[in-house]
């Protein structure tokens, strides 16, 4: 338990820190994008302007460390329960608020303040209530269900989200949580790890389910970080990522809390999940387009 709690606040730092410096690659390629004013139709970023942003030194240091905190959180997800482990995971938010303060120049308001207070103390109720986590098998037939999803989902995300353009922030969060919330899945369920085995490995749908998701929320949250507030995104991710992998764990691999503190579980996740809405809901913070369009203006007036 010890090793899963040190491990999943190790991924969180490093999923934190990297949001904020994936958000300032993705202000960089967005101001290029607004000055060249090669935005789409709807306002949101193209698919060019997404690739640059993923070349900036800022955004590929951001990914390192996504990166290593994916391996930290893949070993959290395999010795917590994963309502705690994500959520734990989740908490990078906190990281992303207080370094987008020095590193972006955000002022958070007193609010969002206290989403994030209220957000820290479900956490501890959170470690309190947790007991043992649940098994690691899941029949074929959900490794199947969970890629088939996983492309629906980033297949299907990624359109909706090109289609809504400018005003996709907080849905590009929402879908790359759930593709995050996915990976987190899979890496539990996923054969061949505990005995090691190779053809088992490759041969497991929940592999390529985890590259789908991984990948594809990647993007997705590239996306949301471009178009809108990077607080905002980061909580919807959190939204995401912690809901649906905590439900499955609970309904279908068998996580549960300590005896008689089901309640204290259950107020903790309610708590987390709600703080985190508000942080997105009050965040104040413009998207990197909206932002280097409103750059765009001063100088034009300044001229």
């Amino acid at each position: 338990m010890i090793l899963g709690l040190v491990t999943a606040v190790a991924a969180s730092v490093c999923y934190g820190t990297g949001s904020v410096l994936q958000a300032v690659g993705a202000r960089r390629s967005a101001r290029q994008e607004a000055a060249d004013g090669t935005v789409t139709e709807h306002g949101g970023p193209s698919l060019a302007s997404t690739a640059k942003a993923a070349v900036t030194w800022e955004f590929i240091l951001g990914t390192v460390l996504d990166f290593i905190g994916f391996g930290l959180g893949a070993l959290a997800a395999r010795l917590l329960p994963l309502f705690l482990s994500q959520t734990i995971i989740s908490a990078n938010l906190v990281i992303t608020a207080v370094l987008s303060i020095k590193l972006l120049g955000l002022r958070l308001r007193q609010l969002e303040w206290l989403s994030i207070g209220v957000l820290c103390s479900a956490l501890v109720l959170l470690a309190v209530a947790a007991g043992p986590e649940g098994g690691h098998h899941a029949a074929r037939e959900f490794h199947w269900a969970l890629l088939i999803g996983s492309m629906v989902l980033i297949a299907g995300g990624s359109l909706i989200v090109r289609r809504l353009g400018s005003s996709g922030a907080i849905v590009a969060g929402l879908l790359s949580g759930l593709g995050f919330g996915a990976l987190g899945i899979g890496v539990r369920i996923l054969d061949g790890i505990e005995p090691f085995s190779i053809t088992a490995l490759l041969s497991d749908p929940a592999l390529y389910a985890i590259l789908i998701a991984g990948i594809g929320g990647m993007y997705l949250h590239t996306v949301a970080l471009q178009v809108g507030s990077v607080n905002g995104a980061t909580a919807a991710l959190v939204v995401g990522e912690t809901v649906v992998p905590g439900a499955v764990g609970v309904l279908w691999l068998g996580d549960s809390s300590r005896p008689g503190l089901a309640w204290l579980a259950v107020l903790g996740f309610v708590l987390a999940v709600v703080s985190a809405v508000g942080v997105a809901y009050f965040g104040e913070d413009g998207g990197a387009i909206q932002a280097a369009a409103e750059e765009e203006k001063k100088a034009k007036a300044a001229h």
